[in-house]
C-alpha cells in the first residue's frame, strides 16, 4: 500500500483515462471484425424462418427470406473456402 500512497493527488484520472481509451480500442476492434465478417445485416432476421413457415408468412416475406437465407449461404461457403485455403498456405 505504500506505493500507491507515494503517488501524486489526481493520478487516478490517468487510470481511468487509460481503462476508457482500452475500452474504445476494443470496441472497434470488435466492430471491424463485424464488418469485415458480415455481421451487420439487416436481413439477418429473415434466417429464422425455414419451409415450414411459409404459410404463417405473405409470399413476399417468404420470397425475401429465401433470397436472404441463399445468399447467407453462399457467404458461409465462401468463407469456409477461404479459411480452408488460409489452413492449406499457412
Amino acid at each position: 500500500m505504500g506505493f500507491l500512497e507515494s503517488l501524486p493527488d489526481g493520478w487516478t484520472i490517468y487510470v481511468w483515462l487509460i481503462a476508457g481509451a482500452l475500452i474504445i480500442i476494443a470496441a472497434i476492434a470488435w466492430m471491424r471484425w463485424g464488418f469485415q465478417n458480415e455481421q451487420f445485416d439487416e436481413d439477418i432476421k429473415y434466417l429464422v424462418f425455414n419451409d415450414e413457415d411459409k404459410d404463417k408468412m405473405k409470399p413476399e416475406e417468404f420470397a425475401k427470406a429465401q433470397e436472404v437465407l441463399k445468399k447467407q449461404m453462399e457467404s458461409r461457403q465462401r468463407h469456409l473456402a477461404m479459411r480452408a485455403a488460409q489452413r492449406k498456405s499457412g
